[in-house]
């Protein structure tokens, strides 16, 4: 079975080594793969971890667990990284993660940010990005006919109601 974090590779050979403590990760990118898998596989103990250490006591472990838990986590799309390579101090990964949680499916659409000290990445924060509302259909000029069927101006009708 392919790991959760989205490459073609058994988790046993891809994350499952970073959540052992027996490897690392190498770029922001493959900490951010890594911690969306511990979410999945409900590693708490590594998603607290691999927190930036000035901010890991803020964490609620119960919350991170309950949203772990009561997640079913379906994929991980990397949108974009800035930097987070081997050498660098700092990253920047965009990501979007879907998951249900009861019967709705959520897509969480991140720009985290991850540091480089003591020889290891750390995620420091995230800001949730929303993505654009597209409108479903033609935008309704206050002019035109009504999209009611009435036959009056939208202005004059479901407009004037609104």
């Amino acid at each position: 079975m392919s790991c959760p974090c989205g490459h073609e590779v058994e988790y046993e050979k891809c994350c499952a080594p970073l959540h052992a403590g027996s490897e690392k990760a190498q770029s922001a990118e493959q900490l951010m793969r890594a911690r969306y898998a511990a979410f999945a596989k409900h590693n708490v103990d590594y998603i607290i971890s691999t927190q930036d250490k000035g901010s890991r006591e803020e964490l609620n472990r119960n919350e991170i667990e309950i949203w772990s838990n009561e997640s079913e986590w379906k994929g991980l799309e990397i949108v974009d990284t800035v930097k987070g390579q081997p050498g660098d101090k700092d990253g920047i990964v965009e990501f979007k993660a879907t998951y249900v949680v009861g019967d709705r499916q959520v897509v969480h659409h991140e720009r985290s940010s991850f540091i480089f000290e003591d020889d290891a990445w750390f995620f420091v924060e995230g800001d949730v990005l929303r993505d654009a509302v597209r409108r479903a259909g033609p935008k309704v000029g206050r002019n035109d006919p009504c999209p009611c069927g009435s036959g009056k101006k939208y202005k004059k009708c479901c407009l004037a109601n609104a």
